[in-house]
């Protein structure tokens, strides 16, 4: 059995598909506070007992228990506070998720013996705001001097790297640590209008498909790393079994400007409208580009679908899916 945290969630729906997939049993477990059951329908209906969902809180004693009860192979962690701007505004609330919480599903994992951590990382907010010379950001960047994460939820991240060295050298916990570019594709909705800066291909689909502006924060020349959900959702399959005490970045080595990507969505969306420019917002980067030759090399995974075929697909689910 694997168990999965944050598995109604937009990336965590589609890691849980692809483990049903390949004939694994998933004990999937989410508070709901941002996933929807219905993002597991598909893993649910391919037959009895393939998924199993627990409605709970990572901070709650009761995800602690139902790991030591079903003592499984391996946790895939994807649950988290993921609002860069709210942890700006409350980061002991995204310390509580994102530590706490996380220490919490970790402290259940050594005592059911659990072989297999693997967390979810940032490969944007745990680099710091990386200067041209050191992009596309390497993950052995991360303890450099330079490496100073621009949010409590970039802090949150980077922290937890040292708690799982830890955890592996003295309570012998297996882990990898996955840090994610900015992951677009379908079942990604905007958390409101404004949305999370991770969610701007998701709000400009919205905005699109209804005719509306979008608005471009800053000037629009800030970059990302866009990767596709299907794509990282394989970087976890690959990383219950590769990669031991590794930390790994997953994208597509791939720079692209926002305004370069409402061009492409403007290109595929009829009636697409100009975009609106409002000032810049704390805590983002101006640029984030990862280097993923190591994932290749520990984790025999690269990104398949190209960011034209990753948008054609997203823009397809979004005019099939009006919110």
């Amino acid at each position: 059995m694997i168990v999965v945290t944050g598995a109604a969630g937009f990336i965590g729906s589609h890691v849980v598909d692809l483990l049903v997939a390949e004939g694994e049993e998933v004990l999937a477990i989410d508070d709901l506070s941002s996933g929807r059951l219905a993002n597991l329908a598909d893993a649910r209906s391919r037959g009895p007992g393939k998924v199993t969902f627990h409605r709970a809180d990572i901070t709650s004693s009761t995800v602690a228990e139902l790991i030591q009860r079903h003592r499984p192979e391996a946790i895939l962690h994807l649950a988290a506070q993921v609002d860069v701007r709210r942890s700006i505004a409350d980061p002991l609330h995204d310390a509580m998720v994102n530590v706490i919480g996380t220490l919490n599903v970790v402290e259940a994992a050594v005592r059911s013996g659990v072989s297999r951590f693997v967390f979810t990382s940032s490969g944007g907010c745990i680099y710091g705001e990386p200067s041209g010379d050191r992009l596309p950001v390497t993950e052995d960047q991360v303890f450099s001097p330079e490496a100073m994460p621009e949010s409590p939820y970039g802090v949150s991240k980077k922290v937890m790297l040292d708690y799982l060295r830890y955890y592996r050298a003295v309570q012998g916990l297996d882990y990898v640590a996955l840090a994610l570019s900015n992951v677009y594709g379908p079942r990604q909705e905007p958390a409101s209008e404004v949305g999370l800066e991770g969610q701007v291909v998701a709000i400009f689909c919205r905005r699109m498909l209804a005719g509306r502006s979008c608005t471009i924060y800053g000037d629009g020349t800030q970059t990302r790393d866009f990767a596709y959900v299907e794509d990282v959702a394989a970087a976890f399959a690959a990383a219950r079994h590769k990669g031991a005490g590794e930390l790994v970045n997953i994208g597509t080595g791939r720079e692209v400007s926002v305004n370069e990507l409402h061009a492409q969505l403007a290109q595929r969306i009829d009636g697409a409208v100009e975009p609106h420019y409002a000032p810049a917002r704390p805590g983002e980067l101006q640029r984030s580009v990862l280097d993923i030759s190591k994932a290749a090399e520990v984790l025999g995974w690269r990104p398949r679908v190209s960011l034209e075929e990753g948008l054609d697909r997203t823009v397809a689910w979004f005019a099939a899916h009006p919110g």
